[in-house]
């Protein structure tokens, strides 16, 4: 016979304790935070309701689970019980967790969890020297279709300052006498102009209002028409503020969303129509080393080849970077290499350029367009082609790219006659002129140095190491944690909100491989108390900041 089950009976309420497994990852969140020694700055005002650390607790572990919206993580804190044990009992809103995902708060918390993470994995050996940088593109809490361009906005400022000068030289037609020469009348400055209109047609107000009884009457008409340029005039300068408001926004990108002005369109790999569209987002940098997410940093670039310099530069700064640098070949560029040789005299970098692999092949040797393959006689300085003309040293040249980078390149001017002064038509191109070639002497050294590193032993087998390490950060980050959207607007909020799920991954892994750990170390020694090696890794390892635990 069954139990009589009845959820409405009477019932006498008690507190059940409950408490987690000792592998579970909400015991090692709620131990890290823990740890914290956050003092609190808010001193004024209506005192918190919740704890900033049980909040933390709270985002991490639904980060954890991939939920990212407010509403998701209120429900997490209701419906889940670990959640529930992490937060004591209590249920912040969503509107508590929106405003301490964005906080400045949260900003420090996040920016002290990565420091000491960082101390305590060189201090217990767990990552190396080398360290792994790679970017991935985090789409913009944006819509799709509220792009804003840069050519565009130019072409409609000029189309308005036509239609300023035009609408300028009729009012200087109609009021000959009211506007002085002295008056700056520009497209710059049409405030001064709207304010001489508003003047002048409150003169032909009070001189319609003497008037009145004349039929038909000339200042009506003045009136009517110095109103109508005046709208015009108003509508022109409001268009000029638009569209000045825009370049200030747009600072040095091509574009940004009308949603969020600090969102960039770019290519995302994430492209369910397969048409290449444009996509507002965020190009998200990491440098990782043994998979642990050392640093990121966000930037409006569409390519990872201009922001390596400005993220090298942080890591130099928070003190990350290695004795060596690692990353792919889309990162490789002179600009990069002369920096990292210049001003980064004890890293090495490890970074293919793009035709690395293609000029290894046989193909690539024996094309004899390739300048580089032609014979080279080093001490009169010429080269000589397949034709068998002569190219000799004639001067060099800089050319400065739009980035103000600057190239120094090497021109070699084809000999047009031979010994007996005949003229070799080889030595002309298709159009009639003499031939000329240019070479980078700098950057085929930047690309010798650097197969010679990738192609040795040890540069090779370090290398080798990039898709294991920094790939699988984004590949848990986007299709397990299905993090590939922010819930969040501008640079401050949007890197707040990063941090959080990158934090929250790199605790994520810590709990696994103590969780594992703890597994083999209880099969070799039977019963382990976890409260042990707590005891001990918090009394070995303590910062300011936060405690970062962990049990190898």
């Amino acid at each position: 016979m069954f139990n009589n089950y009845n959820i409405n009976q009477t019932s006498l309420n008690m507190a059940i304790e409950f408490i987690p497994e000792k592998d579970h990852e909400a015991y090692y969140i709620n131990e890290l935070v823990e740890s914290i020694e956050f003092h609190d700055s808010y001193e004024t005002g209506r005192p918190r309701e919740y704890d900033l650390r049980a909040v933390l607790k709270l985002v991490l572990f639904s980060y954890l689970r991939g939920r990212y919206t407010c509403r998701q993580i209120e429900r997490e804190a209701r419906e889940n019980i670990y959640a529930r044990w992490l937060t004591q009992e209590h249920v912040p809103s969503y509107r508590t967790i929106a405003r301490f995902i964005v906080s400045d708060e949260a900003m420090e918390m996040i920016q002290s969890s990565f420091e000491s993470m960082r101390s305590f994995l060189v201090e217990h050996n767990l990552i190396d020297d080398c360290v792994f940088i790679d970017g991935t593109k985090i789409l913009a809490n944006a819509n799709k279709y509220s792009f804003v361009w840069k050519k565009k906005i130019i072409h409609y400022d000029d189309l308005n300052r036509e239609k300023a000068e035009v609408i300028l030289n009729e009012i200087k037609e109609v009021e000959t006498t009211a506007f002085s020469e002295s008056l700056p009348m520009d497209y710059d400055n049409l405030d001064l102009t709207i304010a001489k209109l508003e003047e002048r047609i409150e003169q032909l107000d009070l001189k319609v209002e003497e008037t009145k009884k004349i039929s038909p009457n000339p200042a009506k008409r003045v009136r009517r028409i110095m109103k109508s340029k005046l709208n015009k005039t108003k509508h022109i300068s409001e268009k000029h503020d638009k569209y000045s408001e825009d370049m200030k926004i747009f600072g040095e990108r091509n574009s940004f969303s009308k949603t969020d002005h600090d969102a960039t369109f770019m290519r995302v790999k994430e492209d369910p129509m397969q048409n290449g569209q444009l996509k507002p987002g965020y190009n998200l940098q990491i440098a990782t080393s043994n998979q642990f997410t050392l640093d990121y940093d966000l930037f409006w670039n569409p390519t990872d080849t201009r922001t390596l310099i400005p993220f090298l530069k942080t890591l130099e700064t928070h003190r990350v970077l290695g004795r060596f640098i690692v990353a792919d070949a889309g990162y490789g560029s002179e600009s990069n290499y002369r920096y990292i040789e210049d001003e980064l005299l004890d890293q090495t970098s490890l970074i293919p350029y793009g035709t690395m692999l293609k000029e290894n092949s046989r193909k690539w040797k024996s094309d004899e367009k390739k300048v580089l393959n032609w014979d080279y006689h080093d001490i009169d300085d010429y080269y000589i082609d397949p034709n068998g003309v002569r190219f000799n040293f004639l001067r060099v040249t800089i050319r400065t790219d739009k980035y103000k980078f600057k190239r120094q390149f090497r021109c070699y001017k084809a000999e047009s006659k031979d010994e007996n002064q005949e003229i070799i038509d080889a030595a002309f191109n298709k159009s009639g002129g003499v031939r000329y070639i240019y070479i980078n002497s700098e950057w085929e050294y930047f690309k010798a140095h650097e197969r010679e590193k990738l192609y040795g032993k040890v540069g090779a087998k370090i290398y080798a190491q990039r898709k294991i390490d920094v790939e699988p950060v984004f590949g848990h980050l986007k299709a397990y944690l299905h993090f590939t959207r922010f819930t969040v607007r501008g640079t401050d909020k949007v890197k707040s909100q990063m941090g959080l799920a990158l934090m929250a991954m790199n605790m994520g892994k810590l709990a696994k491989r103590m969780a594992f750990s703890l597994k083999n170390k209880r099969t070799r020694t039977g019963n382990l108390r976890i409260s042990k090696f707590w005891s001990y890794f918090l009394w070995s390892f303590v910062t300011s900041s936060i405690f970062i635990v962990y049990f190898n």
